[in-house]
């Protein structure tokens, strides 16, 4: 006769409560998994993270850019890849306004007794000495006003690294950010160019969403807006998919 004991059989109640639930000798199967999920996880830290290692190549394209882009701030191994700035046709219309302004300034300063003239008005109690002082603070103005025009026109900055994108925004001459998207994030780029003119002059926009919160980036007045979305799209693609970019 076999007198080894017969193993338990957990799974089988053992008996009822006095609502009828079953008890069990050992923990229910469900139970054990539900607190063995609910069970919290501790993750140890090192006090000091594993050091990076940067090759020699990517160290020197490090030490180059941070010569060339000393307003970026790029982590150990970062390079920019390229930039991309506004086309030069976003500053026609300020630049040759003021410019008009000006040369209309001048005209009347030396030519004040025709334009009098040709404008029947009495230059008795108006000289052009008297409108010397005027003028000229007219043209300061419109020459400071054009600069802040090209400074803020021209500061609007276009990165795009090994690691991410990063966008220098500059709204006016007091007002400036900057955003830094991670290529991880990025789930989608495209480019646009709308009217005859923008076709003509080779410029456009360039558009890229991230994931998760669904933010959209735009940069405006890119020049050759096609060449640059091809090449944030190969940096993309090989981001993510562990390949070395170039």
């Amino acid at each position: 006769m076999n007198s080894e004991p017969q193993p338990k059989d957990y799974e089988r109640p053992v008996a009822y409560d006095a609502e009828g639930q079953p008890l069990y000798a050992h923990p229910h199967v469900e139970n054990q998994i539900k607190d063995e999920q609910t069970k919290p996880v501790h993750m140890l830290r090192p006090v000091e993270p594993e050091k990076l290692i940067v090759s020699d190549a990517t160290k020197l394209k490090h030490d180059r850019a941070t010569r060339i882009y000393p307003e970026l701030n790029l982590s150990e191994g970062e390079y920019v890849i390229t930039s991309v700035r506004r086309h030069q046709i976003g500053l026609f219309l300020p630049v040759t306004l003021g410019v008009i302004l000006i040369t209309l300034a001048f005209t009347l300063l030396f030519n004040f007794d025709l334009v009098t003239q040709s404008l029947l008005i009495n230059s008795t109690s108006i000289t052009a000495s008297s409108i010397l002082f005027p003028i000229i603070v007219f043209i300061v103005l419109v020459i400071i006003s054009t600069y802040i025009v090209y400074y803020v026109y021209s500061n609007n900055k276009f990165y795009l690294t090994n690691e991410s994108v990063i966008q220098e925004i500059q709204t006016s001459i007091f007002s400036r950010k900057e955003q830094t998207v991670s290529l991880a994030d990025i789930e989608d780029v495209s480019y646009s160019q709308t009217g005859i003119v923008q076709q003509i002059f080779n410029f456009g926009s360039i558009r890229l969403s991230t994931e998760g919160d669904e933010t959209t980036y735009k940069f405006n007045y890119v020049a050759n807006p096609k060449a640059a979305i091809a090449i944030l799209n190969n940096a993309v693609e090989a981001f993510k998919n562990g390949r070395a970019i170039n």
